[in-house]
């Protein structure tokens, strides 16, 4: 899940990304901001879901990746839209 919150007086939207792998020890998120190399680590909630909270600018695009468990690279099902990456698979993007 994906859930912008815009404000009218912030140049940015603080945007929620809620995900439920399952048998997911870790999650991650990696490419907003086009930073593929620092990732945002997502918290564990009771019920098996994590979730993070990033402020992101208003008007940008950003393509991204959930990291689980280190190892296997998920999308967002509720991604605004998905594009192809170098790899030969594709990306989840988010508009603002």
């Amino acid at each position: 899940m994906v859930q912008k919150t815009y404000f009218k007086t912030k140049d940015y939207c603080k945007v929620k990304f809620a995900f439920k792998p399952e048998n997911a020890e870790t999650v991650e998120i990696l490419g907003l901001n086009s930073d593929w190399q620092n990732a945002v680590v997502m918290s564990r909630k009771k019920d098996g879901t994590f979730s993070a909270d990033v402020n992101l600018p208003k008007d940008s695009k950003h393509e991204f990746k959930y990291l689980v468990n280190e190892t296997i690279w998920l999308n967002e099902p509720d991604a605004d839209a998905e594009a192809p990456n170098q790899y030969g698979g594709t990306n989840s993007v988010i508009t603002l």
